[in-house]
């Protein structure tokens, strides 16, 4: 079971639903893979706060992730599933027949010992990396290109999945997690399978200072501010504060977000469910 629930032995584990990280096969990072990581606190370079609710955590190293999949045609061998604090999905270990290592994010079911491969010789298989011109239509895919060569951009978080819905042209037709359908281009490519540590949406922190651990400051409601401090704030009582918006007075319910002049728009059939 890749989630478990805690004994109520303390306050702060009577609601806990954790992580049973029964997938994980190593602790030790691979040190030529990882370089250290900043934190901003927030701020900009003038040290003002301008993303609100950052700040503190536990240190983190950043895993060097290969998201372009750009060696080819070229065997690895999967050494490790490992826990990776910066995204929500694992990552895996490869190393390569030529003694290069590489870190990719780890797709669900991928066991130690497998062979991954990517490029024009790669099959249908969990983990290998391939064009959409050869992806099988119905196929599960994530960590998906939006530009050939760029790099990874759609599905890479935990249990995220694109499925390959057709071609057309020049384009593959993918409907995205959201619920959107829309096209990318054949020369890019995507990884076969579904992004691993599916589990992850039924985690429960259990308490404030889990949060705090993860570099989550508290966040003050609207309506319990003044007016001069946000749109919804004041009133005489537990006042409603109006329509919801944001600090800014952007709208959050109905407003819409996207450019109208997105240079993407023209790639979307149909837009995510509202």
């Amino acid at each position: 079971m890749p989630i478990k629930k805690f004994n109520p032995i303390t306050p702060g584990t009577r609601h806990k639903i954790g992580n049973a990280f029964t997938e994980i096969t190593t602790d030790r990072p691979e040190k030529s893979l990882t370089v250290g990581k900043a934190k901003s606190g927030g701020r900009n370079h003038d040290g003002k706060m301008t993303m609100r609710h950052i700040g503190g955590g536990s240190k983190r190293k950043y895993r060097i992730i290969d998201f372009k999949r750009d060696k080819e045609d070229i065997p690895a061998k999967v050494v490790s599933i490992e826990y990776d604090p910066n995204r929500t999905a694992y990552i895996a270990l490869l190393a390569y027949v030529d003694g290069e290592k590489r870190y990719i994010i780890a797709p669900h079911n991928l066991k130690v010992g497998t062979k991954v491969i990517s490029g024009k010789k790669a099959t249908p298989d969990v983990g290998n990396a391939m064009y959409f011109s050869d992806i099988p239509l119905g196929t599960d895919i994530h960590a998906i290109e939006l530009a050939p060569g760029k790099g990874a951009a759609l599905a890479r978080s935990a249990g995220t999945y694109c499925t390959m819905m057709g071609r057309e042209g020049k384009y593959a037709i993918i409907k995205l997690p959201s619920g959107e359908i829309r096209r990318v281009l054949l020369t890019c490519k995507a990884v076969i399978g579904r992004a691993s540590n599916p589990d992850h949406g039924l985690e429960v922190h259990g308490k404030a200072g889990r949060k705090r651990w993860l570099g989550v400051r508290p966040r003050v409601r609207g309506v319990a501010m003044n007016p001069v401090d946000h749109p919804m704030g004041g009133g005489e009582g537990r006042a409603s504060g109006g329509h919801p918006r944001s600090r800014t007075g952007i709208m959050a319910k109905g407003q819409k977000t996207r450019h109208v002049k997105k240079h993407s728009t023209k790639l979307i059939i149909s837009k995510r469910k509202n």
